[in-house]
């Protein structure tokens, strides 16, 4: 089975509707089962890898990236067979520069330029958006990036950043990795980012399908954060959301993926695997969209909207 393919913004390159992420998912598996995950995962036309550098300080130290780099050679993949997605921070910006994070990623990860590269959020109102920019062209034209994108940012703040690189003449943001889910809809499905989709051209990329395995009825997970506080009740829906999968023949985890398959922005949808077996189960997902339909599926998924009128469709 190979999956589809879209392209990544207006102009980017062709990538498959399922991609894969690195956060602290690597360094939890046995080395030759990751290599053969890797494998199995370019062979179905997942393309697109996440891997960025996570770590905090006073924080034990991560090494799925580093890891990353020998799944890679362990697996007999070139370059070119893969696109790779590095994660810049935006906590330290400008004092810690963007060249510096993205050297550093790339050096951990062994390559020696990003396919795209996404911002992380933005947190902090005084941040100087045409310098961002400005740096991210310079970036592009020393060829370290090919394309760049954010997480989690406002539709605003997308159609502030656009408008800089189109008056400077320079690339705007191609992708928004978004929290999309049968739970957190009301962000990428609202009116202000419709609009950024469709006028700016802008993919989407969702992300925290799973809510770190909540949706799944598993918990004990570092998880990310709970806009709207609406997690409880997240969790609260994963026996029914079972029910409601199992009713068209298919796994939970199938289910919230072909649910954001059926996104008409929709890219790629990002997700982690620890396992062959679950990759191979969850690219299923794929098969379950054409087997019931988007419209079927948005209508099984409506109960299990948890952050409808809890969170601003605008976004953070």
């Amino acid at each position: 089975m190979t999956i589809p393919q879209r392209r990544i913004g207006r102009d980017g390159p062709r990538t498959g509707v399922l991609s894969l992420g690195s956060w602290h998912t690597y360094d939890r598996m046995d080395f030759r089962e990751a290599v053969r995950l890797l494998r199995t995962a370019v062979d179905a036309g997942i393309t697109l890898f996440d891997v960025g550098v996570y770590g905090f300080p006073g924080s034990p130290p991560v090494f799925t990236d580093v890891l990353f780099s020998a799944m890679v050679r362990a697996a007999g993949l070139a370059r070119e067979d893969y696109l790779l997605s590095a994660k810049l921070w935006l906590e330290g910006y400008p004092d810690q520069s963007l060249r510096a994070q993205l050297e550093n990623a790339l050096f951990r990860a062994g390559v020696a330029h990003a396919d795209l590269v996404i911002l992380g959020d933005l947190r902090r109102d005084d941040t100087d958006l045409h310098a961002l920019v400005t740096d991210l062209a310079a970036l592009r034209e020393a060829g370290l990036i090919r394309q760049w994108g954010v997480n989690n940012w406002s539709a605003s703040a997308i159609r502030a950043v656009h408008g800089f690189a189109a008056a400077d003449g320079v690339p705007g943001p191609a992708i928004a990795q978004l929290k999309y889910s049968v739970a957190r809809r009301s962000i990428p499905d609202g009116p202000p980012f419709a609009a950024v989709f469709g006028e700016l051209g802008v993919s989407l990329q969702s992300s925290d399908v799973f809510e770190g395995g909540v949706l799944l009825g598993k918990g004990g997970r570092q998880v990310g954060r709970d806009p709207g506080g609406v997690r409880q009740r997240i969790a609260d829906s994963a026996a029914d959301l079972a029910k409601a999968a199992e009713r068209i023949g298919a796994t939970p985890a199938q289910l919230c993926l072909a649910f954001t398959l059926t996104h008409p922005a929709n890219t790629t949808t990002l997700f982690g695997a620890t396992s062959t077996g679950q990759l191979e189960e969850n690219l299923a997902a794929v098969a379950v969209v054409e087997r019931v339909g988007a419209a079927e599926l948005r209508a099984l998924a409506e109960p299990f909207w948890a952050d409808r009128d809890a969170v601003d469709p605008e976004g953070p």
